[in-house]
């Protein structure tokens, strides 16, 4: 199997098995075997690069969760708690789909009702940060979020 390379600072280690002429990762936060998808290759990247890089805890880990939204359940890709607030809202998209306006909206939606300080946009190629400013209820792109 033939997976992008995604941009990360390093190369990291996943455990990767075929059965049955399906790929599988496995879920370390989980800790389960998971369709190897596209979309799941840039979610298990972030995962790990949450872990290792910015030091997250995996007990700060809240993945696919589910959330109602008009009528809707709706899944969040990654949600990260600290001190049981929510910090950081991830929407993971496959490393073929750009990071689009729709892609923002549909982030910001979800956040409306988990009110995350931070909102991470990655198709494992782009990694777009944004913060929200209530004085003047918008939107704003940062460089990071602020894990402190």
């Amino acid at each position: 199997m033939e997976l992008p390379v995604l941009n990360f600072p390093k190369k990291y280690n996943f455990q990767i098995k075929e059965e049955k002429s399906l790929w599988y990762i496995f879920d370390e936060v989980r800790k389960k075997w998971l369709i190897l998808t596209p979309e799941e290759w840039v979610r298990q990247h972030i995962i790990f690069y949450l872990k290792t890089e910015k030091k997250i805890p995996q007990s700060a880990f809240i993945i696919e969760k589910k959330i109602n939204l008009n009528q809707q359940t709706k899944r969040l890709d990654i949600l990260l708690y600290k001190k049981s607030e929510p910090r950081l809202l991830v929407e993971c998209k496959a490393p073929e789909i750009p990071i689009t306006q729709t892609t923002f909206e549909q982030a910001a939606r979800y956040n409306t009702q988990i009110k995350s300080k931070y909102i991470l946009l990655t198709n494992g190629f782009k990694h777009l940060y944004f913060t929200y400013d209530p004085v003047n209820n918008q939107y704003k792109v940062v460089d990071d979020f602020d894990w402190s």
